[in-house]
């Protein structure tokens, strides 16, 4: 797993796209009323939809409460609820704030095998665990799409999915869509997640990658029916966490400690990795026992932006967890 002290920064630096820690509002507020909360709600929401996130994504402060002498707030964006801080006098915004009690007391708490160099075999494995909807799990997509393509069969790739759903119906839709795709016909997997990535539009994705619907629909109702995947949906009292469960790879999940999107695990070696192109093809190149010539091409150093879409972003360690 990523290491959590780099996650507790990068997460929010990430989501937002800030550069800053913190900025600075015209003469400072004491939060001593409800009128001064919402003053410094709306100050705060309008600084980080002019300054802080792509244009056409929209933030908005969920809530605002005393916490340990500053005041945090719940940062919705895009559908994710980030936490950050502001001062007590109202001047300062902190996109996170670590604590050093809890960071010392977890750091012995890391995901076996997390950062260890992965054993060399001569044909290695790599499984991508992923939300479909989260976006650091479609920024690692949209990275490691080029390494499975230039590498073909001499990898076993397998993309998996985090063994719950934080994005609501449409990613548990689409993670049993994606699941069956790579289950029937996985040399059409890398065309479909190509488009989705990019266009978040499952019917022309599958148009466009020439994926049978009829056995997809039957491929996604007998997986659904074995695993409960909507009946324990449906049912907050078989849910383990704040979100419902999805167990399709859940013995996986266990097996490497997976707790967020992305995760790659690495010849059965969970690993931190950089999420562009050339430094995962470097990463699992370096798993060969020989390495194929493969491994001397050169991809792309840039590192894909998280979420829908083209362009490229900044490097992150950041997931999608609970």
């Amino acid at each position: 797993m990523p290491d959590k002290k780099i996650i507790a920064i990068s997460l929010v630096l990430v989501a937002l796209g800030v550069g800053a820690y913190f900025y600075t509002t015209k003469g400072g507020l004491i939060f001593t009323s409800a009128k001064q909360i919402e003053e410094i709600k709306t100050k705060t929401e309008k600084f980080i939809n002019e300054e802080l996130v792509q244009p056409g994504t929209n933030a908005t402060i969920k809530s605002i409460v005393k916490e340990g002498g500053m005041y945090k707030v719940l940062v919705d964006v895009g559908g994710q609820e980030i936490p950050a801080y502001i001062s007590e006098d109202g001047k300062n915004f902190f996109p996170q704030v670590i604590s050093m009690e809890e960071a010392a007391s977890t750091a012995d708490q890391e995901a076996p095998g997390a950062n260890q160099e992965a054993p060399k075999t001569d044909k290695p494995s790599a499984e991508l665990f992923v939300m479909s909807y989260c976006p650091y799990g479609l920024q690692a997509e949209k990275g490691i799409l080029p390494v499975k393509d230039l590498l073909g069969s001499k990898i076993d790739f397998q993309l998996k999915f985090v063994d719950y759903a934080m994005h609501g119906d449409k990613e548990i839709d689409e993670n049993l869509r994606q699941y069956c795709i790579q289950k029937n016909a996985p040399g059409k997997l890398s065309a479909y997640l190509e488009c989705f990535t990019k266009q978040d539009d499952a019917s022309a994705c599958l148009a466009s990658a020439k994926i049978d619907s009829s056995s997809l629909t039957s491929c996604v109702g007998q997986t659904d029916a074995q695993f409960q995947i909507k009946t324990k949906a449906a049912d907050k009292n078989q849910w383990q966490t704040s979100y419902p469960p999805f167990d399709v790879d859940k013995d996986d999940n266990v097996r490497y400690g997976v707790q967020g999107s992305p995760t790659l695990v690495i010849n059965g070696t969970t690993v931190q990795a950089a999420r562009d192109p050339q430094s995962l093809l470097t990463l699992i190149c370096s798993a060969f026992t020989n390495q194929p010539d493969e491994c001397q091409q050169k991809l792309s150093a840039d590192t894909p932006s998280p979420g829908f879409g083209e362009g490229t972003g900044s490097a992150a360690t950041a997931q999608c967890e609970n």
